[in-house]
């Protein structure tokens, strides 16, 4: 537990990206600052080529690790031909969480106008390990994380949040 009682989880990223290597792999990084910053965990992060299998081989180790409460994908949400990140990520999940993408796009039209239609970002749960999916770029990341994901990743924010469903209960 950190100061105000709020759960610390432990998180993974996974960067979809057939040109990033770690040195420039901005918007994983800008994730694993935010979650660090936030007093959770990074427990492993990967950078997997725009490969559907390599994507969903990743994502399953992780999602059958009881350890791993809670995975950051960015990158391959688009629609150019190499992007298959929801095509990956859509058969592993027990639950979709739609309200994800609806709100991050909604939030994203004053930075990108109407090519926030453009964004397949996407978020669900999958053996109590909650996934998020959004755009390779670290704007977009920096959205997500600070207007969705960091509040609910926060065991304190109210009315609800995504820790007692991390939790099985």
């Amino acid at each position: 537990m950190t100061a105000k009682n709020q759960m610390t989880l432990q998180i993974a990223v996974l960067t979809v990206s057939d040109t990033r290597r770690e040195e420039t792999d901005h918007s994983g990084q800008t994730l694993i600052n935010h979650l660090l910053a936030a007093n959770h965990l990074l427990v492993d992060r990967r950078i997997i080529t725009d490969d559907l299998y390599k994507v969903r081989a990743v994502l399953s180790q992780w999602i059958a690790d009881d350890t791993v409460h809670a995975i950051l994908v960015t990158g391959g949400t688009g629609f150019a031909r190499r992007d298959v990140t929801p095509e990956a990520v859509m058969p592993l999940l027990d639950k979709t969480i739609d309200g994800f993408g609806e709100l991050f796009r909604a939030l994203s039209i004053n930075a990108v106008g109407s090519s926030t239609i453009q964004s397949r970002a996407l978020a669900g749960m999958a053996n109590n390990t909650v996934i998020f999916c959004m755009p390779g770029s670290t704007s977009a990341c920096d959205l997500a994380w600070d207007e969705i994901i960091a509040p609910q990743l926060d065991s304190n924010n109210k009315p609800c949040n995504f820790v007692s469903a991390i939790q099985g209960d």
